[in-house]
């Protein structure tokens, strides 16, 4: 088994389970047990677990993955979802950027477009900070450790002050049932904000959120208006998306 779909297995593992062992884990993943203490130590730096003797314990259950981590998951998928979002953009635009690793994409796209961009993390924020043509607007507010998306009263109010074209956000969980949903509790207003500042909204995610569930609902499926996810998306999940109104763009 080769180091990224290993630590991609203890990752799902600590997703389900407050506690691993190096034991157990050697076994499932059938690797040596002095390869799994460098997989835990390197997850470890990453913000993904704490070690403890003889295994480890999971900071994963009922939250996001840390950024650095979230950001090399899946990247070429993320990517291509961005570059389809993109599409959906036209130049003078106002556009409102989700925090996420997803969205992160879409902002680095965007820095070579004349839009008006407001992004709600610190990454998207610098990966627009000198673009040209962007007329970058930042919302305020607390930024979160690690993460460092945008929180607390004064970005959720700076974002009610704003009219815009469009909103870009990011997924947690998503569904025609529970509509769309977020690990952070802190980030549900601001999301929510977000989505009722915009003309129209785009969710982006890949297939997988389609399975999760997040602690904080955002808003119905109904809010949206264009939902971009990729192929591994449960076929049953869109149809039900599309019977809401929403149009569903592959790639």
């Amino acid at each position: 088994m080769e180091s990224s779909e290993r630590r991609q297995t203890i990752i799902e593992r600590l997703r389900r389970v407050e506690r691993v062992t190096v034991a157990e884990l050697a076994a499932s993943t059938g690797c040596s047990e002095m390869t799994i203490r460098r997989d835990l130590d390197q997850l470890a730096e990453e913000g993904v677990l704490r070690r403890v003797r003889g295994g480890a314990v999971s900071f994963l259950r009922g939250h996001s993955a840390p950024f650095p981590l979230r950001e090399r998951d899946a990247a070429d998928v993320k990517r291509r979802l961005a570059a389809e979002v993109e599409t959906l953009i036209t130049d003078g635009e106002s556009v409102i950027l989700d925090s996420g690793s997803t969205t992160l994409e879409v902002a680095r796209l965007l820095a070579a477009r004349r839009v008006t961009a407001i992004p709600l993390d610190m990454h998207s924020a610098n990966a627009l900070s000198n673009a040209p043509e962007v007329d970058l607007l930042l919302p305020g507010g607390r930024a979160k450790p690690g993460e460092l998306s945008f929180i607390g009263h004064l970005t959720e109010n700076s974002l009610r002050a704003l009219r815009v074209d469009t909103t870009v956000l990011g997924v947690c969980g998503l569904s025609a049932e529970r509509g769309l949903t977020a690990h952070d509790l802190e980030e549900v207003p601001i999301k929510n904000a977000a989505t009722q500042a915009a003309q129209r909204v785009i969710a982006v995610c890949h297939g997988a959120k389609f399975a999760r569930t997040g602690l904080g609902f955002v808003c119905p499926a109904t809010d949206l208006d264009v939902v971009v996810t990729d192929r591994s998306a449960p076929a049953e999940m869109l149809a039900e998306l599309k019977a809401e109104g929403v149009e569903v763009r592959l790639v």
